[in-house]
């Protein structure tokens, strides 16, 4: 199972951000991920880095590093836009690029009406992600957000992964029966044991939320013959 985390991005400047994407590289985890946000939920005076301009500098800074947004919205700037950016960035990244995709909800709908951005109706949105994630699939890894029923569909239906955010383990058993699933969010507790909880069930990655107890991802990577930082 691989491991990333998601870094730092609402921040007025990209230093932590890069910061941590060093100290994960050094650690040996696989991936760092950012937002898909113009400002940080429900914070609209709060900054946010644009995700794909800091994923290209660290994909240039960090070759042992997968990167990706988590998640890009078809509702930004247009299905075409979001398409460019990815191959930018597996132009810069060949093979660590994976394309993290979603419809968006009621919770961003304020993001997109404020910047002059439509938010289409659900199927609108659907049938969007159909058309990005089939065009991407290609020659880019695609994860689709889980969401609703019909968005989770998709991903069944493409033969895509389905990222599950902060789902319970029982849930990512059952959804790991369908379809292949990784999963990110807020780890707390015992990590190590949830680690090993996602592992069996057949979760092919778990992206740690910016909270992230990172030492207990470097311990359990550690434990399986790569070095932590110290």
């Amino acid at each position: 199972m691989k491991l990333g985390v998601l870094l730092p991005t609402f921040q007025p400047d990209a230093s932590d951000a890069l910061r941590v994407a060093s100290e994960v590289a050094a650690a040996g985890l696989d991936g760092v991920f950012c937002y898909d946000h113009l400002w940080p939920m429900g914070s609209p005076t709060r900054p946010a880095l644009a995700p794909f301009p800091l994923l290209a500098l660290i994909a240039t800074r960090e070759p042992t590093l997968t990167v990706g947004p988590l998640v890009a919205r078809v509702g930004l700037g247009g299905t075409e836009l979001v398409r460019e950016r990815f191959a930018t960035l597996r132009a810069l990244a060949p093979g660590r690029v994976i394309a993290a995709l979603g419809t968006g909800d009621r919770l961003s709908r304020a993001e997109n009406e404020a910047y002059g951005f439509d938010f289409d109706a659900p199927e609108v949105r659907r049938g969007a992600l159909v058309a990005l994630a089939t065009a991407l699939k290609r020659d880019t890894e695609v994860w689709i957000g889980a969401g609703v029923a019909a968005t989770n569909e998709l991903a069944r239906t493409l033969d895509v992964t389905l990222n599950l955010w902060n789902a319970t383990l029982e849930t990512v058993r059952d959804e790991a029966t369908r379809a292949r699933v990784t999963w990110a969010g807020d780890l707390t507790g015992d990590v190590a044991m949830q680690l090993d909880e996602f592992e069996a069930a057949g979760v092919a990655w778990v992206v740690g939320s910016t909270n992230v107890a990172r030492r207990a991802l470097y311990e359990w990577r550690g434990r399986r013959g790569v070095s932590s930082v110290t």
